[in-house]
């Protein structure tokens, strides 16, 4: 019996075999991840969470519904005195989940100094630390982000930070959660005294999340933000992109994003880039999509390079 098929089969087969291959390139462009995905931190509307105008357990509603947002960033002192409690964590995770939103860090404070120069305070503020570990862990998170405050002369405050950073990170491992540390202050915001304790840490769980504009040394004195950046990255799990003001072509006026993603995007980073708005000239929900806006025009234009 002939295998063959019919002339007008054949060629209406071919064609069709042709529209799709033609058609298969343009498929896989649009399904291409993006040079990095952004999210969205808490503390952007913190002024509307500390007024009672919107709850922690619809953040992530918010990030989705009012700024397209996917992926969020929690602050502990939103709800500080829900760590342990297994019943309000299930139900944030199963709000997020529901919307299809990524729930990353939680980021902490007001637990102590992990670098504090007393070694019953270190270890006290690193017990601090475990239930946010622990809260991470039933969320789901990749991280927990916390301060290196500490107190001494250069050295030895890398000494007690890292001392400190090590003990949580041993803690953390085991639950596969991640200790990152934000230039916040202090010398955490100079890029190579961070990084000094980083290296002295010395664990792959131990990382940074460098943030665009928390270089603020005091006594008026401010870090180089494109050093520090430089410095920080290769130890990110996370990046901040900090905003303040815009000027009238959408641009951050104190960072240039342009520079400072492709810092970022050098140092092999893919992951999510945070919104942090902490301006006052307009709202925070202005802030929120004009930061949005500036993050996507530069990530396309970045990728065209």
């Amino acid at each position: 019996m002939s295998t063959l098929l019919p002339r007008r089969q054949f060629l209406t087969q071919s064609a069709l075999l042709a529209a799709g291959a033609a058609l298969a390139p343009v498929t896989f462009a649009a399904e291409e991840k993006p040079l990095f995905d952004i999210s969205l931190a808490e503390w952007s509307l913190h002024k509307t969470l500390f007024g009672g105008k919107l709850d922690n357990l619809d953040f992530a509603k918010t990030a989705k519904e009012q700024f397209g947002i996917h992926a969020v960033e929690f602050v502990n002192q939103f709800f500080k005195d829900k760590a342990k409690n297994a019943e309000y964590l299930a139900d944030l995770k199963k709000r997020a989940g529901d919307l299809g939103v990524k729930l990353l860090l939680i980021m902490i404070d007001g637990e102590g100094a992990l670098g504090d120069a007393s070694l019953a305070k270190r270890n006290q503020a690193v017990e601090n630390h475990f239930k946010w570990v622990e809260a991470a862990k039933a969320l789901g998170c990749h991280s927990i982000r916390v301060n290196a405050a500490s107190g001494g002369s250069y050295e030895d405050q890398v000494h007690h930070a890292a001392d400190g950073l090590r003990a949580l990170t041993e803690f953390a491992a085991p639950h596969e959660i991640n200790v990152i540390v934000e230039n916040h202050g202090g010398l955490s915001s100079n890029g190579e005294w961070l990084a000094s304790v980083i290296k002295k840490v010395d664990h792959k769980r131990c990382g940074t999340l460098p943030d665009f504009g928390n270089f603020n040394l005091g006594d008026g004195k401010q870090y180089d933000r494109y050093k520090g950046v430089t410095e920080l990255m290769p130890f990110a799990k996370a990046v901040s992109a900090k905003s303040h003001d815009f000027n009238e072509a959408g641009d951050e006026i104190h960072t240039d994003y342009r520079k400072m993603m492709k810092i970022v995007l050098d140092h092999g980073y893919h992951g999510h880039v945070g919104i942090e708005y902490e301006g006052g000239k307009i709202g925070e929900a202005e802030g929120i999509l004009a930061t949005k806006k500036l993050l996507e025009k530069v990530r396309t234009e970045l990728a065209k390079k």
